[in-house]
């Protein structure tokens, strides 16, 4: 009998598939499957959202594994980042930017080196059927020449630029980020009218932001506005007696709030925007951590700043109205501060012009499902700005730059000296053969990330190349790491990144997404030790692709129980029957039988094929449990223990193949009591090593006939009228009954109307409409 799914079961099969290299990429001869695969960010431990998302992505790589394919599905760790840093900071009671860049950059190696194994067992655990001898860090030497010739090549091509600009600014995290880094945050703020002079006239101006006022350095108008147009050309004066232009500018909405506006330096990018195009002078008022630096709010940061302003403010009588307002604001995606604008020196690539194209390229991708294209449309379609792709960190791949201050110059590392850091490389300047200065900054984690599969083809030394197969991924990511991989394997290889792209929903609890920061998070590895890890891919194979999952503790309890099943439904075929080698003569009931399962392993292969796995698993469940062990197990049982010998080889076939075909049909979910029973039962007559190298099912070649699927169904629909009226009367599914069955019926089910009468204990069958009678 299989053995129980124990802890000890799991470690025993996990260890078997590294020895015999059960999920090794071999690509020599076949057709080659390959994965983009997501590198998780080194954060710890593995939670819901990733057991969810990674668990439906294997089922799929397992399919194509059964089915032939070489499967190529690697191993990537993201731990090139501010997420790492933070991690080293919370686990060694350090700040970074205590410390020089070389030596933290050498604790955050040397910790990545602690924790990383722990980290990637978790994924092991779960039953990832990835090569984990194909492993990349997006921190590594690997990685980083990658990466930093990425850089060079656009820089070359002149899509990469460096630029003083005022960009989006993380106070807390002291670096500028990208637009993708950005989300919407909705706070309660006051929208206050201050009052402005132009001349002898009050000049009302309604904000959010009064903490701005020292940076104001003009006022708008609509041409358009009656009320302002003579205004046009003079002075203001704010609230704070500084004198500034009016200017006329249709950025003035006419309707909104008094329809005059306060130019500062800087709210947002249309600030920064209108400052450029009036070619106004900016005022700087706050430092990289948010504070204020100018008199007398110095050091205060911009909540603060406020309250005090507007008190003073209205102490003057300088504050006409005021109303509490819902207010949605931009902040940091991975630390939730407020987001500020700063001008400071950033390289970018250029992707504003060149959207429609991408557009373009994302509707070559198949998308599954459909309709997250559409998401992809729109962030490209809302993007304003070019592609930041530097950050003021530590803990990074470097810029590959140097600045010759004397003339002015940029210049790059050469492909001979990568990888390198400029912190640690001296260069000189070949015009003036003055030492260069070093660019400080790192490249944005997903500049690299968004390389991988340009980096896993150089694991395999060129085997694999873009496109891929597929890129499985969650929604939230799709405008950083489905966009900026699009991004560059256009601007590299000018084609597509993968042909296919599947999108995975999130965990919710309670119709909220799960997270540990609400207090609804569960950890998946508990649930693992104490139901088993196919337990947990079960429960996650029951949701569609792009849709959310409501955890529920008793779903797991109902896969834990399928687990149950499956192992009983072994220990009855094989405690009780001599299985046949070859397919002998076979009774009605069992040919029948075997079509039915045909059509499941029909319709279970077009389901993985288009990526459908929730359906294959929905078919093959139905068939397992409604199918084969409530009907066709109960048909044969009399024939199992008392049959004609011919009659009992043809069901010890039957039941063997229907259950082998199962048992592959189950594989892909729960890969664990499959290779247990594949291993008790199967393995010697298949001659594979693993059930999860064995070949996918295929239909079995069977004689059919026109009235195959109504003799079938007849035959079903009257073994449930028995039990039905059975359990009505509250008598044993064993009372023997009498039919009275229609002439036509008897005449399409003659050839298994023993078998009918063994499963519903019949005595006699007489002609009529179809009535049962107990007799007893």
């Amino acid at each position: 009998m299989p053995e129980q799914t124990t802890p000890e079961m799991e470690a025993k099969w996990r260890t078997f598939w590294e020895k015999e290299k059960v999920y090794a990429f071999n690509p020599k001869g076949k057709k080659i499957f390959s994965v983009d695969t997501p590198p998780p960010t080194v954060s710890g431990a593995m939670h819901m959202g990733h057991a969810f998302s990674y668990a439906q992505q294997d089922f799929i790589v397992r399919y194509h594994r059964m089915k032939g394919e070489n499967v190529l599905y690697p191993f990537g760790t993201d731990d090139n980042g501010l997420p790492t840093e933070r991690l080293v900071e919370k686990l060694k009671n350090v700040k970074s930017k205590d410390m020089s860049r070389a030596d933290f950059i050498t604790l955050c190696l040397a910790t990545l080196k602690e924790i990383t194994p722990a980290f990637v067992q978790d994924w092991k655990n779960l039953g990832i059927s990835a090569d984990y001898a194909l492993t990349y860090s997006t921190i590594d030497d690997t990685t980083r020449k990658i990466s930093q010739q990425a850089f060079l090549d656009l820089y070359t091509d002149k899509k990469v630029y460096h630029k003083a600009f005022p960009t989006l600014w993380c106070p807390e995290c002291q670096t500028a980020i990208a637009q993708a880094e950005l989300e919407d945050s909705e706070k309660d703020t006051f929208f206050s009218t201050l009052l402005f002079i132009a001349g002898k006239e009050k000049l009302p101006i309604a904000t959010t932001r009064p903490e701005l006022l020292p940076a104001c350095v003009a006022v708008f108008v609509n041409p358009a506005d009656t009320r302002y147009t003579h205004l046009i050309g003079k002075e203001a004066t704010t609230p704070l007696g500084k004198k500034v232009p009016i200017k006329a500018d249709e950025s003035a909405q006419i309707d909104k709030g008094t329809g005059v506006l306060m130019i500062c330096s800087y709210g947002d990018k249309y600030d920064a925007d209108a400052i450029a195009r009036h070619k106004l002078t900016p005022v700087i008022i706050r430092n990289k951590d948010g504070t204020l630096n100018v008199a007398p709010y110095q050091g205060m940061k911009p909540k603060e700043a406020r309250s005090r302003i507007l008190k003073e403010l209205k102490e003057k009588g300088l504050v006409t109205d005021q109303k509490q307002i819902k207010h949605v604001v931009n902040v940091h995606d991975k630390c939730r501060t407020f987001v500020e604008f700063l001008p400071t020196d950033q390289w970018f690539i250029q992707i504003i012009e060149n959207k429609k194209k991408l557009i373009t390229q994302g509707k070559k991708v198949t998308w599954y499902p459909t309709q997250m294209f559409k998401r992809y449309e729109n962030w490209v379609n809302g993007l304003e700005w070019d592609w930041s792709i530097s950050r003021d960190r530590h803990f990074g791949i470097p810029l590959p730059v140097w600045f010759c201050e004397t003339c002015k110059e940029t210049v790059v590392a050469t492909p001979a000296e990568l990888p390198v850091d400029p912190l640690q490389t001296k260069k000189t300047c070949q015009t003036c053969k003055k030492p260069c200065t070093p660019e400080t900054k790192v490249l944005d984690t997903w500049a690299t990330s968004s390389l991988s599969p340009q980096i896993v083809s150089q694991l395999v030394k060129g085997k694999a190349v873009v496109p891929f197969s597929l890129r499985p991924q969650a929604h939230d990511i799709i405008r950083t790491w489905a966009f900026y991989t699009i991004v560059r394997a256009l601007y590299h290889e000018n084609t597509l990144p993968w042909n296919d792209i599947i999108i995975s929903g999130n965990v919710s609890m309670g119709g909220e997404k799960m997270s540990k920061s609400k207090g609804n998070g569960v950890d998946p590895q508990p649930i693992m030790a104490q139901y088993g890890a196919d337990a947990l891919r079960y429960w996650a194979a029951t949701s569609k692709l792009g849709e959310d999952l409501d955890y529920q503790e008793k779903d797991i309890v109902t896969a834990q129980k399928f687990i149950t099943k499956l192992k009983n439904a072994a220990q009855f075929i094989f405690s009780n029957l001599t299985i046949p080698s070859k397919q002998p003569g076979l009774e009605e009931t069992d040919r029948l039988f075997l079509i039915q399962l045909n059509k499941t392993i029909q319709e279970a292969t077009d389901a993985f094929e288009s990526y459908e796995y929730s359906r294959a698993k929905a078919v093959t469940d139905h068939f397992f449990w409604k199918v084969f062990a409530d009907n066709y197990i109960e048909l044969v049982k009399t024939r199992v223990y008392s049959g004609s010998p011919e009659g009992k080889t043809s069901a010890a076939w039957t039941l063997s193949t229907a259950f082998l075909t199962l048992t592959k049909l189950f594989a892909p979910f729960t890969p664990y009591i499959t290779e247990e029973i594949y291993q008790t039962y199967f393995k010697k007559q298949e001659k594979t090593s693993s059930i999860h190298t064995s070949a996918w099912p295929i239909p079995i070649k069977l004689k059919a006939t026109k009235n195959d699927e109504v003799t079938w169904t007849t035959l079903l629909d009257i073994i449930t009228l028995v039990r039905t009226e059975k359990s009505k009367a509250q008598k044993s599914m064993k009372v023997p009954v009498s039919l009275i069955l229609p002439a036509p019926e008897q005449k399409l089910l003659a050839s298994v109307l023993d078998d009918l009468k063994a499963v519903t204990t019949t005595q006699t069958i007489t002609t009529g409409k179809r009535t049962v009678t107990i007799l007893a």
